[in-house]
């Protein structure tokens, strides 16, 4: 991996050290331009007619992304975030009164809410699976749960956004699939700095965002829904471009998974998104892997030898993500005292209404990508380390 060209394609590497990548990364100069040219085309000739001169490419787009993650082109969906491609899943599913959903005690704030939601209006039953002695989601518990009967949806997350845990994701497909059970597994953190295969994982259902680890743009993500179950899946709401109208009182939904998907949507995002991901399987999705697998290690080490500093990430497999507190600096304060410095890292707090044994108390989160460096993770630990004297 040549890092030293792969900074030079990314120009916010000249003005920071980002280590924020699992809330938005630096774009390399193609996604940006890829974007900002599109939308030059249609402050020339028109939104519609720009969008006719580039559809091969809208077309293209679906099939780089299958490719991305082991997927086929009528799989997925285009959809502006993360956020939106699960629920549209999510409350795709025709839940009955008495159905189980299982998932994980590192859900994310909203999925939890969705849960509730489904919980109230369908009368369905929300069950947490424990964590293991590793901390991630346990797989003999999923398993007993599962053999209980009953388990309509297992629902989890890839990569908690809060601590550095990869959970078991090929495990949960193989048990989720014997019971027969639906998987819908949130990769929104791990999509762009994993390798992801949907066959390997053995997933029903995916959801991504283009704008954190994948490196595109903001206000783009993308839906995977396997061929076998899409017709067991209504979506929530349906436009002209999810289904057409076959009479006054009737449609027909879309064969492929863009029946999740709207008519009106960020056409230059589409593109960038796509090209973002082709960025990444240029230089190899299994590299990125080990490269920011590689850093976040040593991230974790040199927090781990400053005074005061408690490295919190869980898992028997960790990700790029590394989180920490300071016995007396507030996490607030060590992501305004590091900006200062041009350093981006985040506060990430998570709720943990799931494992009320658990502290809530803020982090700071930094999270490594490939195009950091071993001398911005040396400066980053040596500026905290004269913050912390």
């Amino acid at each position: 991996m040549d890092i030293g060209r792969i900074r030079a394609e990314t120009p916010g590497c000249a003005d920071v050290v980002h280590l924020n990548n699992a809330g938005a990364a630096l774009p390399p100069a193609v996604v940006h331009d890829t974007v900002i040219d599109h939308l030059r085309l249609e402050a020339s000739i028109g939104g519609y007619e720009a969008a006719d001169a580039v559809m091969d490419l809208l077309t293209d787009s679906y099939a780089v992304l299958a490719r991305l993650i082991g997927a086929r082109s009528d799989e997925i969906a285009y959809v502006e975030n993360a956020t939106r491609a699960w629920e549209m899943a999510f409350h795709a599913i025709p839940f009955k009164p008495g159905d189980r959903i299982l998932t994980t005690t590192s859900e994310y704030s909203s999925n939890a809410l969705a849960f509730i939601h489904a919980a109230a209006r369908h009368r369905v039953a929300v069950e947490v699976v424990p964590d293991d002695e590793h901390g991630q989601l346990s797989l003999p518990a999923l398993a007993r749960m599962l053999d209980d009967g009953g388990v309509r949806l297992v629902a989890i997350n890839h990569v908690p956004t809060h601590d550095g845990l990869v959970n078991p994701a090929a495990e949960v497909g193989r048990l989720t699939r014997a019971a027969g059970a639906l998987y819908l597994l949130d990769a929104c953190q791990s999509v762009g700095q994993l390798a992801i295969d949907v066959t390997e994982i053995g997933c029903d259902l995916l959801s991504a965002t283009g704008r954190k680890f994948l490196r595109g743009p903001r206000g783009t993500g993308f839906l995977y829904v396997r061929r076998d179950v899409l017709d067991d899946l209504h979506p929530p709401f349906v436009d002209l471009r999810a289904a057409e109208w076959t009479g006054p009182h009737s449609y027909e939904l879309r064969p492929d998974a863009r029946r999740f998907e709207t008519w009106e949507r960020f056409v230059a995002g589409q593109l960038g998104q796509a090209r973002a991901a082709a960025y990444a399987m240029d230089i190899g999705v299994a590299a990125i892997e080990d490269r920011v697998l590689s850093l976040a290690t040593r991230l974790r080490a040199a927090l781990a030898e400053l005074p005061g500093v408690t490295v919190h990430d869980r898992g028997l497999r960790k990700s790029g993500i590394v989180t920490f507190t300071h016995a007396d600096l507030a996490a607030a304060e060590i992501v305004g005292l590091l900006a200062e410095r041009h350093i981006n890292v985040r506060v990430a707090q998570q709720s943990y209404r799931y494992d009320a044994g658990r502290s809530p108390l803020p982090r700071v989160r930094a999270s490594v990508h490939y195009y950091n460096t071993e001398e911005e993770l040396d400066r980053t630990t040596g500026v905290l380390a004269a913050l912390l004297q």
